[in-house]
């Protein structure tokens, strides 16, 4: 920074010489930019809570130990095609800068993906953890496999707004798609929030808890955010009541009365504002079976994909049912249905809750932001009175 100017530089050089050079060319970009007038300055030298995060045995990994683990879920399922992935990795994170604050952390991920498929099947499943040590690759394959035997023969859905229970792949990426579009500073400020002009007020249901965790151990922990400040457990929902969105340095001093609350992207993506990369909902008391009974007469949807905002200030989403799409009749998860085409309001789809399974699962949600940087979603199975279908898509899996 430079008289109020802020210049930026990436570079994969890490050695002495490569540092100077990406710190010439900032200063450079700096010389040449306007002034930034929410520039809120360095991060102070502070503090930051320690976190787990780490396994030694993860990083140690050869791509020998992970070819193996990617064998033993091919192996588990023989009789479909299987799609998917064994992935596993370390992360070092250091924030240093002229203020006298430097921090540092090395975190550990492993994951694993897969899809089983025929020309008429197709089922899904995935985990994840920082340790590699939590993860079955074989039981994850299994799981596909015996989703996508339900699948044949799928039948047609009428439009319409459902019950339905979400598996946490599901829930997970509506949750997401919502919160980095309302539970967002800087469009909460913009007024491009669902929480714009709501914090405060009830909006969903009295079962509905809502926080974002970097330091929760059974996530993928952080302790601090890309401008090095510290992380902390922040309530963005409590007991169905709005509460507050994640803020970074920028967005607190534009909105003149906050602090960030320690969810900074990296410089160059800073223009979305800040995200939160750590939800996490807390679970109900149900099971699954539990919850399907409750749902009665409805849809079981796996998971979601092709998502996209329809509109954030009501927080409206579209998206397809992928992988494992069926109907509840009477209480029991009946035939198969084709690939569904939903535009739902995520706050009438969780103000409209019938219960939330004891089932929180971590989800990978590294894929949306940067694959080089390992977070997710802790969600429970989720069952609503509100998912709304719009139209079918081509197949059980496609």
């Amino acid at each position: 920074m430079r008289d109020g100017r802020v210049g930026c530089a990436v570079t994969n050089r890490t050695d002495d010489e490569g540092l100077r050079e990406a710190a010439r060319r900032a200063a450079e970009a700096a010389d040449s930019a306007k002034p930034d007038p929410d520039y809120a300055g360095l991060q102070p030298a502070v503090a930051v809570p320690a976190v787990e995060g780490f396994d030694a045995a993860t990083a140690a990994l050869t791509p020998q130990e992970q070819a193996a683990a990617a064998a033993a879920s091919i192996e588990a399922a023989p009789e479909y095609g299987l799609y998917g992935y064994f992935t596993s990795g370390v992360t070092h994170l250091a924030v240093s800068s002229s203020t006298g604050h430097a921090v540092s952390q090395t975190m550990t991920d492993a994951s694993v993906l897969a899809i089983a498929a025929s020309d008429e099947e197709s089922g899904y499943a995935e985990a994840t953890s920082w340790k590699a040590s939590e993860l079955d690759p074989a039981a994850v394959a299994r799981e596909a496999a015996e989703k996508a035997a339900r699948t044949k023969g799928a039948v047609e859905l009428e439009a319409g707004t459902h019950a339905a229970i979400l598996e946490p792949y599901a829930f997970s990426e509506l949750l997401w798609y919502f919160g980095f579009s309302s539970l967002n500073g800087l469009a909460c400020l913009e007024n491009r929030s669902y929480f714009s002009g709501r914090i405060g007020q009830k909006i969903f249901h009295d079962s509905f808890t809502l926080v974002d965790d970097g330091l929760a151990a059974h996530g993928l922990p952080k302790a601090f955010d890309f401008e090095g400040a510290p992380k902390q457990p922040l309530v963005l929902v409590e007991n169905g009541i709005a509460k507050d969105v994640v803020w970074d340095r920028r967005t607190a001093k534009r909105a003149g009365d906050r602090q960030t609350t320690g969810h900074a992207l990296s410089a160059p993506a800073q223009g979305f504002g800040p995200l939160p990369l750590n939800l996490e909902v807390s679970g109900g008391e149900a099971t699954r079976d539990e919850l399907i009974e409750r749902v009665e007469e409805g849809i079981y949807v796996t998971r979601l994909h092709y998502l996209g905002v329809v509109d954030p200030r009501e927080g409206i989403i579209t998206g397809m049912t992928r992988d494992g799409t069926f109907r509840i009749e009477g209480g029991k998860v009946t035939k198969p249905l084709v690939n569904l085409r939903f535009t739902t309001s995520f706050p009438r789809l969780v103000e409209s809750l019938l219960g939330l399974g004891n089932d929180v699962e971590l989800v990978n949600r590294s894929d949306f932001y940067d694959e080089r940087y390992p977070f997710g979603t802790l969600v429970p199975t989720v069952a609503t009175e509100a998912f709304t279908i719009v139209g079918t898509g081509s197949g059980p899996g496609l």
